[in-house]
């Protein structure tokens, strides 16, 4: 087994890649947070919102929940997007390796990546999809609604993270943690791997002497979270009004499956609806996807972890024993 030491402590390969990816999910996602609200709000046409723009949206959370409210329902993105993220870049590095080494002659390069990154992107959202449901649930939540003061008879209204997982699988069983993860998956698979093979393509287009450097890295991952998440976006937003249609009985999406749901946004909401938020997401997907690319390759260096290009030999002959950099 591919294993380094650290203060006497066997550390395996795959568990270091864990460690990385999670951290770089971590940073990145509480970097943009408040980003994340608001675009979660104006995806669902949650009505103190509706028109209100990215200014507009910013003042009304200031203006009724305080500087926390652009932090609410974080805790539960926090909680899905570390476990996600470690297990979406290790799951990345293990299909990377499995295929090199089942396929010795297949050529390595961004369609590798594409074709890893998509079924590593499947993996992490099938493993941590209700934590997901949750995040948006306690998002799409306003705190005025919290406090009963303005709240709807039609909407459900829950206390914290185990009580979102109670009521929803209570009300609907395994099933409903599940809610909206078909177009998660179709979103995913893309994504995940476009976002793989746009970073690792522009990557060689910067000269090797640089390839460690910050900045390269950092604008790699802007481009490639971009392009990626431009391509997807419109199930990005089939999959949240999915997920919150129980919290409205007036969600003219309720009941319908993922092409069902993106015909009715269309038709009652317009096709403007699938590209809503959009621009807040560029905003939050450049500093994201950068931070999360930077930060893993950063934490890859810091934890010995092989390079891409020794690790499927490492894979096969079990040799990894370099040291892991000491506090």
């Amino acid at each position: 087994m591919e294993e380094a030491e650290r203060g006497g402590w066997a550390v395996p390969l795959a568990v270091r890649e864990l460690i990385a990816g999670g951290v770089a999910g971590g940073v990145a996602k509480c970097a943009v947070a408040p980003l994340e609200r608001v675009k979660i709000l104006l995806q669902t046409r949650r009505a103190e919102f509706r028109g209100s723009g990215l200014i507009g949206s910013f003042q009304t959370i200031y203006r009724t929940e305080g500087p926390l409210g652009f932090y609410r329902g974080n805790g539960a993105s926090v909680a899905r997007i570390v476990p996600y993220a470690a297990l979406h870049y290790m799951a990345y590095e293990e299909y990377r390796r499995w295929i090199i080494l089942g396929f010795p002659n297949v050529q390595q390069g961004p369609v590798l990546d594409l074709v890893a990154g998509s079924i590593a992107g499947g993996t992490a959202v099938v493993s941590t999809y209700p934590l997901d449901l949750v995040r948006t649930k306690m998002a799409y939540q306003v705190k005025d609604a919290v406090n009963l003061s303005l709240r709807v008879p039609s909407e459900q209204v829950y206390k914290g993270i185990l009580d979102c997982l109670k009521t929803v699988y209570r009300q609907n069983g395994l099933k409903g943690l599940y809610r909206g993860m078909g177009p998660s998956l179709y979103g995913i698979f893309p994504y995940s791997g476009l976002k793989f093979y746009f970073y690792e393509k522009m990557k060689t287009r910067v000269p090797k002497e640089h390839r460690k450097d910050i900045i390269p890295k950092l604008a790699c991952g802007s481009v490639a979270g971009l392009l990626g998440q431009t391509i997807t976006y419109p199930l990005d937003v089939v999959r949240r009004q999915m997920q919150v249609q129980a919290l409205s009985l007036s969600n003219q999406v309720n009941r319908k499956e993922t092409f069902g749901s993106l015909a009715m946004i269309v038709k009652h909401q317009g096709w403007k609806q699938l590209f809503s938020g959009l621009s807040i997401n560029y905003l939050k997907v450049v500093p994201s996807a950068a931070l999360g690319f930077t930060v893993y390759d950063s934490m890859r260096d810091w934890l010995n972890v092989p390079s891409r290009e020794q690790a499927p030999v490492l894979s096969e002959d079990g040799s990894d024993t370099a040291p892991v950099h000491s506090s």
